[in-house]
């Protein structure tokens, strides 16, 4: 069992900025972030594989956002700048010890966070 706990969420104003933390329990084969904006589906912004540096994915998000891993504290972070009003949503981690490691789905992610809230106005 993996424990997964984030945090960092809130609200800023449209060009603000936030970091996003998650820490793991123990060490995992991938870890990622995956955000639901309201009236949306989970979409997959970032993952990380062991031993490699962490990606975003550009169909979700653009350079604004910047994950990084710890692999020594077992976390994943998401550095997100200029953010904008539709980065509204409900930011995950997730985990998983089996490949690939692809946020193009939710599907293989066994252990999930509670989740964050990250509010941006206009």
């Amino acid at each position: 069992q993996v424990q997964l706990v984030e945090s960092g969420g809130g609200s800023v104003e449209a060009g603000g900025s936030l970091r996003l933390s998650c820490a793991a329990s123990r060490r995992t084969l991938c870890m990622a972030w995956f955000r639901q904006v309201p009236g949306g589906q989970r979409e997959g912004v970032a993952s990380a594989l062991t031993g490699m540096l962490a990606r975003y994915d550009p169909k979700t998000v653009d350079g604004r956002f910047t994950p990084s891993v710890d692999q020594g504290r077992n976390s994943l972070y998401l550095q997100m700048n200029r953010l904008k009003p539709d980065d509204t949503g409900v930011y995950y981690c997730a985990a998983k010890d089996a490949h690939p490691c692809s946020v193009s789905s939710v599907q293989g992610y066994t252990w999930w966070g509670q989740g964050t809230q990250v509010t941006v106005s206009s």
